[in-house]
């Protein structure tokens, strides 16, 4: 009987990390974004909400300080209130070009990560996490709000986004 490779649990971790965050929520979040007007990704239901301009704002600004920043030990100049903010001055296309290379630096970041800088001490937003931590915060984060980008997507345009059509009557992958 032959030993199979077992890939390394942190290796694991960073292509299921990467997988979700580049190829799963990404290109969700674009198909939603895509079509709107500038007057629909700033559109709010109410003061207390934000819209999806301020929603993308804010993970570009997550992504860069949990994930680009913190790894690349560079200097943290995010300001977060900024995001929450801002109402309608950035182009549509602007905030995905910005998002966009964001994510491509949070890529290259996943894919060389070393199970070393998983478990190192980081102080990323005035929080003592380590590596593994601010991964999983990156990727949950994303997919909390690009699932509210995507409600409100519907909202605006009363259409299905089609993102489970390929499930099968039972609602299971094919």
């Amino acid at each position: 009987m032959t030993a199979q490779f077992q890939p390394a649990p942190a290796n694991l971790f960073l292509r299921f990390s990467r997988d979700k965050l580049v190829n799963q929520y990404w290109p969700r979040l674009l198909k939603c974004v895509e079509p709107l007007t500038d007057e629909q990704i700033w559109w709010r239901p109410n003061a207390a909400s934000n819209s999806i301009g301020n929603l993308m704002l804010h993970l570009n600004g997550n992504v860069r300080q949990w994930l680009v920043d913190s790894f690349n030990l560079a200097e943290d100049k995010r300001d977060r209130p900024a995001e929450f903010a801002a109402s309608g001055s950035i182009a549509g296309s602007a905030l995905l070009e910005k998002l966009e290379g964001t994510i491509s630096e949070g890529a290259m970041v996943l894919d060389r990560l070393t199970e070393a800088e998983l478990t190192a001490p980081y102080e990323i937003q005035g929080y003592n996490v380590h590596g593994l931590d601010a991964v999983y915060q990156v990727v949950e984060h994303f997919g909390l709000h690009y699932g509210q980008i995507a409600y409100i997507t519907k909202m605006i345009t009363d259409k299905d986004l089609g993102f489970y059509k390929d499930l099968n009557k039972t609602g299971r992958a094919s």
